[in-house]
């Protein structure tokens, strides 16, 4: 009787807020065991040193945190990563919005064929597209005899062979592979933004470009910084096109990060886990970094 008085004496807002708990508290146990749980380990196994069935603690405790700085193939395989995010995603994420600002013209014809045609890829597996990419770019696949054919080359070139080569073929194969899911991301965002605004802005004698650059964009500003942090996340821990494609060669020139930590985990004979991890800790650091700046460049709140 006691508790059934308590129930109804609740106000609105205990019982809203004890409903949020009701519902949050499954996912957060899940998100606790599944990611902050492994996140713990990781640290500690960063700490250790040994054969994966027999860690021991480094001396000094944080031994591979120094070591990873002095480590040459790591060091390029950062330079590399960078390498890849600063050329790729803004190419991506330009491509991206003005793809969305086309296929969003209501007057334009077939856009749910097109819009099909450009979020394609995204639906193409990762191994799939590298392995397709891969084709492509071989010594005698498809690229090299239309670029013999039509006089641009003498003879068959090896683009995966050649480090500068093999770095831009990575580059097309992102951007081929991702432009389209931001460009969904820009198409809800556009979708979202009043017709009306665009007409007065019509009306005030603003042309294409500029109502581009002072309507579109900063109406779409949560929506670019989402999918930049998305893209900076996705880029820094780059795998399956250095796997897939060139396997990190030639020479570990086009080697990435995660790939140089799966090497280190699986891929070198002896499992190093506790380098590995603290390599792994790193990525993770790195990428909460970039986010926090990205998330406070992008606040124009007061």
């Amino acid at each position: 009787m006691g508790e059934s008085s308590t129930k109804r004496g609740l106000s609105v807002g205990q019982k809203q807020h004890v409903a949020g708990w009701f519902f949050l508290t499954p996912a957060t146990i899940l998100i606790t065991i599944m990611s902050f749980y492994p996140m713990i380990q990781a640290f500690i196994t960063s700490l250790k040193t040994g054969s994966s069935a027999n860690l021991v603690w480094t001396k000094p405790i944080f031994h591979n945190y120094t070591r990873m700085f002095s480590d040459g193939l790591f060091i390029r395989s950062i330079g590399n990563t960078f390498l890849y995010l600063i050329v790729e995603v803004p190419i991506m994420l330009v491509l991206a919005i003005l793809l969305a600002q086309i296929l969003n013209n209501k007057d334009l014809k077939f856009r749910g064929f097109f819009r099909t045609c450009v979020f394609l890829p995204c639906a193409t597996s990762l191994v799939s597209y590298s392995l397709i990419f891969k084709s492509l770019f071989a010594t005698d696949g498809l690229i090299n005899h239309i670029l013999v054919k039509i006089g641009i080359l003498e003879s068959n070139y090896n683009f995966l062979g050649t480090s500068s080569s093999a770095k831009v073929v990575i580059i097309l194969a992102l951007i081929w592979r991702w432009t389209g899911y931001n460009m969904v991301f820009y198409l809800a965002g556009l979708q979202n933004i009043e017709y009306s605004v665009y007409e007065a802005a019509k009306i005030d004698g603003a042309n294409g470009w500029k109502t581009f650059w002072h309507i579109t964009v900063p109406l779409l500003k949560p929506t670019i910084i989402m999918t930049f942090i998305m893209s900076i996340n996705g880029t820094l821990q780059l795998f399956d096109e250095s796997v897939n494609l060139t396997k990190g060669g030639p020479a570990n020139t086009t080697i990435t990060m995660s790939h140089y930590i799966y090497n280190n985990s699986f891929g070198q004979g002896v499992a190093n886990f506790g380098y590995a991890s603290a390599m792994s800790f790193f990525v993770f650091v790195l990428v909460a970094v970039l986010a926090a700046i990205n998330l406070k460049v992008g606040d124009s709140r007061d």
